[in-house]
């Protein structure tokens, strides 16, 4: 039966992996896979993570299944950081929030729920975006367009063409937006921007499809959440897929949600009916684990404040390494071309290199990032910081 198959390529960003593990070159730099590391290069396990794992395992009586819509208090709190409690989509009802295995889970939960719903429409999706975008949504069926986002080469937002792009798109057309961090540039919308986009969305009447995969990880918990909001307070209709991956480090535990809006309660009922049926027959339950654990922190109060105070650490160290190595290129160059760096948001940033100035800096130097430039500022560290800038800048 499967004498015909080829071997495929291999997966971009986990093949920069193998080869950073394959170098034995002791001062290498992983700026590749989208994982937070502390100075040490680790990824740890969050201490309000451990002690509800902890609490959990003294108080779990049973493995059975939860149900295919997941762990209801999980949903629940899920829609509260997300939304805030007291927003108008809640107040009225017009909210449902499925548990999902990820953030991929819940993308192709949401891809697979507008291809029931309506076959033909496209996705209009950033220019650049995370790579996973395009085989999460175009692998269930659906047809993807390109709006234009950012301009690596400026190290800049190209606002102006994407709503440019945006008012040409077809009534009743999908755009996916990142909520805050986007993936791979780290150039944000800025609230005023934001409502410029909800304008194109209500006068071209286009429904938003949100990834919200690091709340948190930007400005704050709040302020990451606006432009969700902001979108959820005017539109009769909205998906939200949220990842908890890098904001509760649960990365292996596979920790999800999609938020379905609504026209009317029984329109979101409906979508929420169907999404049921999507995820029975994709992997019938969800995995209840890190959903438990996320559900524990949210819900109490005194361990909500410690994962706080952890994700503000977290998010900290990200800025300080993005000043960090702005200053240090600024220093080294005698120019401000690496400025941007600074300004930007999240884990990642495109430094605007191309794919052959990559495979130098990873022949000859020793550093890893995926071939499009983008880098994972959590890789970068105190003690590497200055080697980094002089390598870029001997590629340049």
């Amino acid at each position: 039966m499967f004498d015909d198959l080829k071997a495929l390529p291999e997966d971009t960003i986990l093949g920069v992996m193998a080869r950073f593990r394959a170098d034995p070159f002791a001062d290498k730099v992983d700026l590749g896979v989208g994982v937070f590391r502390d100075e040490a290069g680790h990824t740890p396990v969050l201490d309000c993570v451990r002690d509800a794992e902890s609490r959990l395992l003294t108080t779990q009586d049973t493995k059975s299944y939860v149900a295919p819509v997941g762990r209801a208090e999980f949903n629940t709190l899920v829609q509260e950081l997300v939304l805030g409690k007291s927003h108008g989509a809640l107040a009225q009802n017009r909210v449902r929030t499925i548990q999902a295995p990820g953030g991929c889970g819940a993308l192709r939960l949401g891809a697979e729920l507008i291809k029931a719903a309506a076959s033909q429409v496209q996705v209009h999706v950033s220019d650049p975006t995370w790579g996973n975008h395009l085989p999460l949504l175009g692998g269930a069926g659906l047809k993807l367009a390109r709006y234009p986002y950012y301009d690596a080469a400026a190290g800049h937002l190209c606002f102006d063409a994407m709503l440019q792009a945006l008012d040409r798109c077809n009534a009743g057309d999908v755009v996916l937006l990142h909520a805050c961090c986007h993936n791979p540039s780290g150039a944000d919308l800025s609230p005023a921007q934001w409502n410029e986009v909800l304008a194109v969305l209500e006068r071209r009447r286009l429904m938003p499809f949100v990834d919200l995969a690091y709340q948190g990880f930007g400005t704050g918990l709040e302020a990451d959440a606006h432009g969700v909001r902001l979108l959820a307070e005017h539109l009769p209709e909205m998906l939200t897929a949220i990842s908890f991956s890098k904001n509760f480090g649960l990365y292996r535990e596979r920790v999800g949600a999609l938020i379905l809006l609504g026209a009317k309660p029984d329109r979101t009922d409906a979508m929420t009916s169907h999404v049921l049926q999507i995820a029975r027959s994709i992997y019938s339950m969800p995995p209840d684990h890190g959903a438990a654990v996320a559900a524990l922190i949210l819900a109490d109060a005194q361990q909500r404040q410690r994962w706080e105070q952890e994700l503000e650490r977290m998010r900290n160290r990200i800025q300080s390494m993005r000043r960090l190595l702005s200053a240090t290129l600024r220093q080294k160059s005698g120019d401000g071309r690496f400025d941007f760096i600074e300004s930007q948001c999240g884990m990642f940033s495109l430094l605007g290199l191309s794919p052959q100035q990559v495979v130098e800096l990873r022949d000859k130097h020793h550093i890893y990032m995926v071939p499009d430039s983008r880098v994972n500022i959590a890789g970068i560290t105190p003690r590497n910081a200055a080697y980094l800038a002089d390598a870029l800048l001997a590629v340049i």
